[in-house]
């Protein structure tokens, strides 16, 4: 008979999207979007919404959580510039967006979003007074949403850094834990400088206003959202840099519609799965191929571990969520299910085989992603809780749920305990937390890993623990499979499950429906483990193959597939890491 442990708050997966945008967002009123914030509400809840193509869209399910993050700059301003009884009508600028020229509108509506980029708004655009009218609808809007314990509205905002360097993308949400803010957002107007936004989130927590930023697409920062030595204006790394960042920066999206951030096949070539979604051009349409060191997840993960071991700081412990930026009021992260990210640049499938002034090929992108957290309930500040410790997932669209501890001295027959996650969570750490410190490190620690389908997807493959660690100096990294499918086991050797043979028809996308598993879970310890060596680990979940929403487009139209991307991918989730540090 098992003795009786102390209870803890077991959490419950939550799934939500902290990253969508309406036409209150300059970028998306110039592509014809005219749905606001009210429909993003209801489109999470379940219910349908008007797109640009004339077409309905809907989730096939409801969401829980939901944070409109909107850009702060020029937020809600171009809808009422373009509405003759708005007070702005009158502006001068009003009177060239609405202009009988079809080329002198373009020309004005540009020249707007061009002061975007150089960080010089015009005056009239930005009075005090109409930024807090504005952000304040935002605010008792997500007040009149809310249902707690049923469906959480977060208040926020999209800081919109890119204009200071050419086509890079250095962007940041900014989400609040109550509908306590402060009366106009800051933005890249203020400043377009990372380090000023935290100051900026500081000095908010002083007056008693919870927030935090998660940075997005560091695949399209050129290098520069990760530095491994300098900061943003070149001042050097240091301890006061690492403490500033990661006190207001706990989290990253690691996917979302404008491609994968985990990694990339020239940083991790041992990893055959390091090439999922790659965007790589940069912003603005051209086709700039990025720099990836620096601009990738895993990659940063990596680098902050070589700064601890070098100089005593580590900038980048930060947990992952998936989002899906979309700019329709809505989350187009189902690949049967997919209508674009952004009005009538990509929202129909022939629109989706061309590019923009956005992306060279909106075919790259992804129907990418959710955010899971392991929350108390479903309430701003349970939700808001489990961001700030890193108690959060990310996946590429699926509901896959994933638990993932770290510890010592757990019994072997934990898993098959009704008591499991209790004493997971009292005699270790769980995602996005270090392993509880112990005097004997001789043993290797212990990884429980759980996962579960989503019932609306596809079946899982394997689930696998990513490892990195310096040696010598430079940065080493594993990829180990723990638990695979139809009774299959890893090749000890290799550490790779065999092959389940799971297939997709690429003229039907019906896929294999006696391979796969509901449920996959196991405790693992690493066989490699060096007590004296700094580590982080984190689980990767993959499904068993699937049509790409662009193989979907193309079995409805008749149009070719694509060359410029798989007909298939195996969508996934991804945890927040666990990491080991050695006394001392």
């Amino acid at each position: 008979m098992h003795s009786a442990v102390p209870r803890y708050p077991e959490h419950i997966a939550l799934f939500g999207e902290l990253h969508v945008h309406t036409m209150n967002s300059p970028d998306a009123f110039m592509m014809n979007v005219r749905v606001g914030p009210e429909e993003a509400y209801r489109y999470a809840r379940g219910e349908a919404i008007a797109h640009v193509s004339g077409d309905k869209v809907q989730l096939s399910q409801p969401l829980d959580f939901l944070a409109v993050t909107d850009h702060s700059e020029y937020m809600g301003i171009l809808p009422q510039l373009f509405d003759p009884d708005s007070e702005l009508a009158s502006l001068e600028v009003a009177q060239a967006l609405t202009s009988g020229d079809g080329a002198a509108r373009q020309e004005a509506l540009l020249g707007v979003l061009m002061t975007m980029g150089a960080g010089t708004p015009i005056p009239s655009l930005v009075e005090p007074e109409l930024r807090y009218g504005i952000w304040q609808e935002y605010v008792q809007l997500a007040e009149r949403f809310y249902r707690p314990g049923e469906f959480t509205t977060l208040v926020g905002y999209e800081w919109t850094s890119s204009g200071a360097l050419d086509e890079v993308n250095l962007h940041r949400n900014v989400i609040f834990r109550s509908s306590n803010v402060p009366d106009k957002p800051f933005s890249s107007f203020d400043s377009v400088d990372p380090r000023d936004l935290w100051q900026w989130l500081d000095q908010q927590r002083e007056a008693g206003i919870e927030a935090l930023a998660i940075s997005h697409n560091s695949n399209l920062s050129n290098g520069l959202m990760f530095p491994d030595s300098v900061a943003f204006d070149g001042a050097p790394l240091d301890a006061g840099y690492a403490e500033l960042r990661q006190r207001n920066e706990p989290l990253v999206e690691i996917t979302q519609i404008k491609g994968s951030s985990e990694t990339h096949p020239l940083l991790s070539p041992n990893d055959e799965w390091a090439g999922f979604e790659i965007l790589g051009d940069l912003l603005g349409g051209r086709g700039t191929v990025g720099e990836v060191r620096g601009s990738y997840v895993r990659d940063a993960w990596l680098t902050g571990l070589q700064l601890e071991a070098a100089a005593g700081f580590n900038p980048y412990r930060f947990g992952v969520i998936g989002a899906s930026d979309g700019h329709n009021a809505s989350s187009p992260v189902e690949e049967d299910n997919y209508h674009g990210k952004i009005g009538v640049a990509d929202g129909t499938p022939e629109q989706r085989r061309g590019g923009s002034f956005i992306n060279k090929e909106h075919v790259k992108y992804s129907a990418s992603g959710l955010a899971g957290v392991w929350a108390e309930s479903n309430t701003r500040e349970a939700i808001f809780d489990a961001l700030a410790r890193r108690e959060v997932f990310a996946t590429s669209g699926p509901r896959i749920k994933v638990r993932f501890f770290g510890g010592w001295e757990w019994p072997e027959d934990i898993l098959e305990r009704h008591d499991a996650v209790s004493l997971a969570y009292a005699g270790g750490a769980a995602m996005g937390a270090d392993l509880p410190d112990r005097n004997d490190v001789a043993a290797a620690p212990q990884f429980l890993v759980w996962a579960m389908k989503d019932p609306a997807s596809a079946w899982l493959q394997r689930v696998q623990v990513i490892k990195g660690w310096v040696e010598e100096g430079e940065t080493q990294e594993q990829v180990y499979d723990v638990a695979c499918s139809d009774g299959l086991e890893p090749d000890p050797a290799s550490h790779r499950c065999p092959d389940n043979g799971a297939r997709v028809s690429l003229t039907t996308c019906d896929i294999s429906r006696d391979k796969g598993a509901t449920e996959l879970h196991t405790l693992w310890r690493d066989p490699d483990f060096k007590p004296e060596q700094a580590a982080f680990y984190y689980v990767r979940v993959l499904e068993n193959p699937t049509c790409r929403w662009s193989t979907w487009d193309s079995l409805r139209t008749g149009l070719p597939l694509s060359e410029s991307v798989p007909p298939t991918l195996q969508e996934r989730a991804y945890t927040s890491p666990i990491w080991y540090r050695p006394r001392g």
